[in-house]
């Protein structure tokens, strides 16, 4: 076969470009402490590392959601702790006013303490993030959730949504807790209205029925709401006097079986009447004919009644009474039913509390979670793209000796020349 001069220069600088290519990028993998440049090196290898880059910006994303998650629970939690001090201490305040030995002075100075109390409260409801958003307004951040109106009253004006945050591939968390779940909808015991209907209504009558009190939610919501309104009549015994007390329906009529009882009076000197769940309290001088309604609530008297109002009811209770036998039967009635809300409030404040405790240990381990997985997801990467610097060397010193015996070959075949021997 016949090698002209040319090929032979082309095969050889060809050699030359190939050995040198090849030590230039050994070196350039040295130099960048990789082992994939290009796709081409490795077409699987960087398909999955594109998958791993991938799943380390979500591992990136959740790691950020995870500490926002955490510093908008933990926010909640330390405000929660603050309202149930103000809780506690509107309780102490509760029972402090049902001292009999309180003056009017002393009355005025709790009722004070309760309207900074109140101001606390509602300053705590409102209260807001590092982003200025409030946390309790629900899906409406950006608006205040408490609103207070000019008689007095609160109105929610959030709504009942709750924000989440992704924390995972299938894993939500929720960051934040409406005000309405939890400062609004609270049981309210006096949930029932109460009239007075007396045979004689002389001025020297002084038979009144107390607030109502829902004691056993289960009776009334199945026994007494389906009729709802009943009366108590004051029955007579033999000599005429006031004895008994018998139940009547919402038309004025007799229950069917009978509901009857005795009239028993306790300490003092007050009758308490129990049905369907509803207890009341009757009071002064009874009369056989006498009449005392039981109705579904409205307005003051529902369901349900904010923290916010059970304080404020509390309070105008406390300014507004005085020392007469009336004053004070309407400061026993309130601040039984104030005890029992602000019961009510505090274990409604106490269960999401529970809540969140539980939600920070989701996220604690979640986040144990997300770190191994990055770091497999590092050392995986680790394994398909990082260079052994030892079998990169030891190649690159092979092909730097074949490069020079290229080269140095390359010359003395260049020297040939037939001309030499024709000398």
């Amino acid at each position: 076969m016949r090698i002209s001069t040319i090929q032979a220069f082309n095969t050889g600088v060809r050699g030359i470009q190939d050995n040198y290519a090849a030590a230039v990028r050994t070196q350039e993998q040295i130099s960048s402490g990789k082992r994939i440049l290009t796709p081409a090196d490795d077409p699987v290898a960087s398909v999955r590392l594109l998958q791993l880059d991938q799943e380390a910006s979500k591992l990136s994303q959740y790691k950020d959601n995870l500490t926002a998650a955490t510093n908008s629970l933990t926010q909640q939690e330390a405000i929660l702790n603050s309202v149930n001090n103000v809780l506690q201490r509107v309780r102490e305040i509760t029972l402090e006013a049902g001292n009999g030995a309180l003056d009017a002075a002393g009355r005025q100075a709790l009722a004070q303490e309760l309207a900074e109390r109140e101001d606390e409260l509602y300053s705590l409801l409102n209260s807001q993030n590092a982003r200025g958003e409030y946390l309790f307004g629900g899906y409406q951040s950006d608006s205040q959730p408490f609103v207070k109106n000019p008689d007095g009253s609160y109105t929610y004006a959030g709504d009942e949504g709750q924000r989440s945050i992704q924390i995972g591939s299938a894993k939500m968390i929720a960051i934040n807790d409406n005000g309405k779940q939890l400062f609004v909808d609270i049981g309210n015991v006096n949930r029932v209205e109460t009239a007075a209907d007396l045979v004689d209504t002389g001025e020297d009558r002084n038979a009144r029925i107390s607030l109502g009190v829902v004691e056993n939610k289960g009776r009334y919501d199945t026994e007494f709401y389906p009729q709802g309104s009943v009366s108590i009549r004051i029955t007579d015994d033999a000599n005429g006097d006031a004895a008994g007390y018998e139940i009547l329906d919402n038309d004025g009529n007799p229950m069917v079986p009978p509901v009857t009882g005795e009239l028993q009076a306790n300490a003092s000197g007050s009758y308490e009447i129990r049905y369907a769940g509803v207890v009341v309290t009757l009071d002064g001088e009874l009369e056989p004919g006498d009449q005392f309604s039981i109705s579904v609530g409205s307005g003051e008297q529902t369901e349900k009644r904010s923290v916010l109002d059970s304080v404020r009811l509390l309070r105008e209770t406390l300014e507004n009474t005085d020392d007469s036998t009336e004053g004070k039967l309407q400061r026993r009635d309130m601040l039984a039913i104030s005890l029992q809300n602000i019961d009510n409030a505090k274990d409604q404040v106490l269960g999401v509390q529970t809540s969140l405790g539980a939600r920070l240990n989701v996220i604690e381990s979640t986040m144990l979670e997300n770190d191994e997985a990055t770091l497999i997801n590092t050392q995986v990467q680790s394994g398909l793209e990082d260079l052994d610097y030892a079998e990169a060397l030891s190649r690159l010193s092979m092909q730097s000796i074949v490069l020079e015996a290229a080269q140095q070959s390359f010359v003395k075949i260049s020297g040939l020349n037939l001309f030499n021997y024709l000398r």
